[in-house]
């Protein structure tokens, strides 16, 4: 396994692995209107930009599969999917662990936005909540979620 810096080219590879994770799993946790505030939220604009900025990481398996994505901004860790078909099997937590390790570098606290299908994962990470947020969503559905944030080690 190895990750790596997206680059340019990587695009439509970190959109399909965002796209197709938030289609497969977030309807199992969420109504119509907060997936569809998904897609739109991590729009082709914010990928490039990000991608562009040098944020964005992808999981490549050993048989060169893509199969996972991270975008760290700052002391934020976003956009952290995994292909449905590849989760259970390390990935996710190969690019947490990278993301932190990046982060601790410069930083002495982590912040994330978790969803409803990555909250427990996080909780059993040492990451604790500090706000829960909702935003009214399409067809008056709600999207729900946590902030949280875990301490690392200072330099």
């Amino acid at each position: 396994m190895e990750i790596k810096e997206a680059l340019p080219e990587d695009l439509c590879t970190v959109k399909e692995i965002t796209r197709n994770t938030i289609k497969t799993v977030y309807p199992k946790y969420y109504p119509v209107g907060a997936v569809e505030f998904f897609l739109k939220y991590h729009s082709d604009e914010k990928i490039a930009e990000d991608i562009r900025y040098q944020r964005t990481f992808l999981c490549i398996d050993d048989k060169g599969n893509k199969v996972g994505t991270v975008t760290i901004k700052g002391n934020d860790i976003g956009r952290l999917f995994v292909l449905p078909e590849f989760q259970g099997k390390g990935y996710g937590k190969a690019l947490l662990d990278y993301a932190e390790k990046l982060i601790s570098r410069n930083y002495s606290e982590i912040i994330l936005d978790a969803s409803l299908a990555a909250k427990k994962i996080y909780l059993n990470r040492g990451y604790a909540e500090i706000e829960y947020k909702t935003v009214l969503t399409d067809n008056g559905d709600f999207l729900c979620w946590d902030i949280m944030t875990k301490k690392v080690k200072e330099k």
